[in-house]
């Protein structure tokens, strides 16, 4: 009985040798892939700019929708409810455009985005016509969204999609 013992006490030390290797394979394979995500989703929480653009009564429900979640800071966030202040949003990492109150302007917001800057659109149940879709689809970081409740998430994914991204134009 004591050899069987011995055997076994013997094959159990070798076991957690590939035990101990997998196990620390394991987390660093996990704070490569997971850690790096929270990390940039953080950057684009505390330090990314949002523009919400936005007219009359959109403006306090965005702002509410962002701020609420408490996901969000209010230093953050750039206002422009006028095409004249469009200029404003030029330090935004994230324009977040209320389909209804600028498709008559979306030219001029699409001439404003740069490359690396994400382009959120609410559309509501308003249909976007489908040229301008096209349109739309062939700029980088560019998101259409019909709900609330899409829209935060497609803000927050943008956010961590140009968090890898450089800021400088």
């Amino acid at each position: 009985m004591e050899v069987v013992l011995a055997i076994l006490d013997w094959v159990g030390r070798i076991l957690v040798i590939p035990a101990l290797i997998a196990f620390v394979l394991g987390v660093y394979e996990w704070s490569r892939g997971v850690l790096k995500v929270l990390y940039r989703l953080g950057l684009g929480l505390t330090r990314r700019k949002i523009a919400l653009l936005a007219k009359g009564d959109n403006v306090t429900s965005g702002r509410s929708l962002l701020l609420d979640s408490r996901l969000f800071h209010e230093e953050n966030l750039i206002i422009v409810t006028s095409p004249k202040d469009l200029g404003r949003a030029e330090r935004a990492d994230v324009l977040l455009v209320y389909w209804g109150d600028w498709k008559d302007d979306i030219n001029d917001i699409l001439r404003l985005k740069r490359d690396h800057v994400a382009l959120v659109i609410y559309a509501e149940s308003q249909a976007i016509p489908h040229e301008k879709l096209k349109e739309l689809d062939s700029h980088r970081y560019t998101i259409v969204a019909n709900f609330r409740g899409r829209l935060l998430n497609d803000v927050i994914v943008s956010l961590i999609a140009i968090s890898g991204q450089s800021r400088g134009a």
